[in-house]
C-alpha cells in the first residue's frame, strides 16, 4: 500500500491542482454557485477515487511483490499477475535469473579449474621436498636438521593448502567409521615426533581407559588432532617441555583433550581465533602463523558433528577439546 501511494502521490497532487484550478476559473468569470463548483469537484473526487482503489485491487499482487523482499531465488520464476507492466517485471526477472545462473556457472568453473591446479601442484611438490629431506639426511649438523626443518614446516603448509582444497569437497571426502581414539593419537605423535624434538617439548598421553572409540572420519580426524597439536607444541616452545593429550569420557561423550603450559591466549582473541586468517596477539609474535589451522578445525568439526571447546589462562595454560555427541561414542573395553 505505501508503494502504490508514493508511485501514485504526483498524480494525487496534480488532480487537486486541476481542481482547485477549476474553482478558481469559475470564480474569478463570476460565477458564484458554490454549491454546483463542489458538487462538481466532489464527481470528480468521487471518480478518481474509484480508479485509484480498482488501480490497486487489480495490482495488488504486483506491489505486494516488489514491497517484500526475495526469500530464494526461486521466487523471482514465480508469475505476478496479467498486467502488462507487471508481465515486463517477470521477463525481467526471468532474464535476470539466466543471467545470474550463466555467470555463476563460469565462476564456480574457473574456481573448479583453480582448485584442481592447487591439487595437483601441491602433490607435485611433496615429491621434490621428500628429496631434499633425503639429501640432508647425509649432511652434517647442524646443516641437516636445518634444513629438515624447514622442508618440516613446507609441508605443514602444503598441507593445509591441500585440506583447504579440500575442504570444499568435504561432504563427498569423508567416510564415517569407528575410530579408536587411542590409535590415532599416536599415530599423530609419530608423525610429529621431529616436531617434538626440535622444539624439545613432548606429549604425555593420559587415558582414562583404553579402547575407547568415537563414530568419525579418521582423516579429517587425523588433520584436526595434528593440528592442536602442533599449536600446543608452537606456543609451548621455549616455556614448556611437555604437552598434555588426555582421552576420557564425559557425559557418556567421548573427549579428545590437548593442553598446553605456553603463553595462552588473551581475552580479545577468543571469540575470533576461529576465523578465517586471525591470527591475534600470539600470530603477530609467531610470524609462521596463517591462522587458518584452528578455522580449518572449526569447520571439518561442524561438518563431522564434533564440538569445539576452548579454556585459556594467560601465561599458563590452553585447552581445546572435540567432544563427540554420545551417538558417536562407541564404548569399547
Amino acid at each position: 500500500m505505501k508503494l502504490f501511494i508514493k508511485e501514485h502521490q504526483m498524480l494525487i497532487a496534480l488532480q487537486g491542482i486541476q481542481f482547485g484550478l477549476f474553482f478558481l476559473i469559475l470564480w474569478l468569470d463570476g460565477y458564484r454557485n458554490v454549491q454546483t463548483m463542489f458538487y462538481a469537484i466532489f464527481l470528480g473526487l468521487f471518480l478518481f477515487s474509484c480508479y485509484l482503489v480498482y488501480h490497486y485491487l487489480t495490482r495488488k499482487a504486483f506491489y505486494k511483490r516488489l514491497e517484500q523482499p526475495m526469500k530464494s531465488l526461486d521466487e523471482s520464476l514465480q508469475q505476478t499477475d496479467q498486467a502488462a507492466i507487471a508481465e515486463a517485471l517477470d521477463h525481467l526477472l526471468k532474464s535476470q535469473y539466466r543471467l545470474y545462473e550463466q555467470r555463476i556457472g563460469e565462476i564456480e568453473a574457473r574456481k573448479e579449474e583453480h582448485m584442481t591446479f592447487i591439487d595437483r601442484w601441491v602433490h607435485q611438490m611433496k615429491t621434490p621436498l621428500s628429496v631434499i629431506d633425503l639429501t640432508a639426511q647425509d649432511l652434517d649438523e647442524p646443516d641437516s636438521s636445518s634444513i629438515r626443518e624447514e622442508t618440516d614446516q613446507i609441508k605443514t603448509g602444503l598441507s593445509t593448502v591441500l585440506y583447504m582444497a579440500r575442504l570444499r569437497t568435504i561432504e563427498q571426502d569423508f567416510r564415517i567409521k569407528p575410530v579408536v581414539l587411542e590409535d590415532l593419537v599416536r599415530d599423530v605423535n609419530r608423525e610429529n615426533k621431529r616436531l617434538f624434538i626440535r622444539n624439545e617439548v613432548y606429549p604425555q598421553l593420559e587415558k582414562e581407559r583404553s579402547g575407547i572409540t568415537v563414530e568419525s572420519d579418521e582423516k579429517w580426524l587425523l588433520f584436526m588432532m595434528t593440528q592442536l597439536i602442533q599449536n600446543a607444541v608452537k606456543y609451548s616452545a621455549g616455556i614448556s617441555r611437555q604437552i598434555t593429550i588426555s582421552l576420557y569420557e564425559r557425559s557418556e561423550s567421548a573427549i579428545f583433550e590437548v593442553t598446553d603450559f605456553g603463553v595462552g591466549i588473551p581475552e580479545e582473541d577468543r571469540n575470533r581465533i576461529f576465523h578465517a586468517f586471525y591470527t591475534g596477539e600470539n600470530g603477530r609474535k609467531y610470524r609462521e602463523s596463517t591462522g587458518m589451522g584452528l578455522y580449518l578445525v572449526k569447520e571439518v568439526a561442524d561438518y563431522l558433528g564434533h564440538e569445539i571447546e576452548m579454556e585459556s589462562i594467560v601465561g599458563q595454560e590452553t585447552t581445546f577439546r572435540i567432544v563427540f555427541s554420545p551417538t558417536q561414542n562407541i564404548t569399547q573395553m
